[in-house]
């Protein structure tokens, strides 16, 4: 059931190259990136009381929260530079190298959190990376 979670995240994710690409032609990337977290705030919270997901909001740990803030904040990072890279660069560039996040993420996944790096790891990180130059190029 999680791969039909990740298909759809990309589906999403898609759409959200799309559509915000059209939506910041006239808009400063700081100010859309504002107004989008915004959105994605309030349908978060609908979905943790659509869910009955709020009281566990009291059992989250410090450490938890520490870690939880510090992917908030390189969330914020992204999607800041991210904004700034579609509204001055072709949505078609930008996103391969947006996905560079992929081989960066197998990498520290295997430094930080002793994840498997096989052959099939090193061959696919390879692969992303030369067809992320293929498209870039």
């Amino acid at each position: 059931m999680w791969w039909l979670f990740a298909l759809l995240s990309a589906v999403f994710a898609a759409l959200t190259s799309i559509l915000a690409k059209v939506g910041i032609e006239s808009v400063d990337s700081n100010l859309a990136t504002a107004i989008r977290t915004m959105v994605v705030v309030g349908m978060s919270w609908l979905m943790v009381f659509v869910t009955n997901a709020q009281s566990g909001i009291t059992n989250i740990g410090k450490k938890s929260w520490i870690f939880l803030v510090l992917s908030g904040l390189a969330t914020g990072a992204s999607w800041l530079c991210y904004y700034k890279a579609i509204q001055i660069g072709d949505v078609s560039k930008v996103v391969p190298i947006d996905k560079l996040s992929v081989v960066f993420t197998l990498v520290l996944a295997f430094i930080f959190l002793h994840e498997e790096f096989n052959a099939k790891s090193v061959i696919g990180c390879i692969l992303i990376a030369a067809g992320t130059l293929f498209m870039v190029l």
